[in-house]
């Protein structure tokens, strides 16, 4: 799905994969073979402005759903990243501290931050926007985001 909005008197057009789980906090969730691939949605990278510096937990390290598990730094914001499932972190994106504005870039290719092993992944998932409901919580979180 593609949603464009205006943000500081510019037209700008986003990317949401219906084919993903989006946490409130702008975090997406892809199953890959019983993991779950974290990353920042392109609504949160565009909100947010270029990405300076990312911080992530690192590799074994657990992470719960709705707690941090690392930040994002823009020129305007720094921010926690929130996790939308718990697990074990078994893989960290080596290429985010190189070059953090790759969320900007491509934010569900090769800007994904890190790989989780759930511990609850059935159940939490539940609890994540998906499929139709993309619309309406995108269209909701531009009202009160962008005022």
């Amino acid at each position: 799905m593609e949603v464009t909005f205006d943000l500081e008197g510019e037209s700008v057009t986003v990317k949401l994969p219906e084919d993903l789980y989006y946490h409130n906090d702008h975090c997406w969730v892809k199953v890959e073979g019983g993991k779950a691939r974290i990353g920042f949605d392109d609504f949160g990278q565009v909100t947010a402005g270029k990405i300076l510096f990312v911080r992530l937990k690192p590799e074994g390290k657990t992470t719960e759903a709705d707690k941090s598990f690392g930040s994002i730094e823009t020129g305007k914001w720094v921010g926690p990243l929130k996790s939308p499932v718990s697990g074990t972190i078994v893989e960290v994106n080596p290429e985010i501290k190189k070059k953090p504005t790759i969320v900007n870039e491509d934010p569900y290719g090769k800007g994904w931050l890190v790989v989780v092993e759930p511990s609850n992944l059935k159940s939490e998932l539940s609890n994540l926007i998906t499929g139709a409901a993309i619309k309406g919580w995108i269209d909701k979180e531009i009202k009160e985001r962008l005022k």
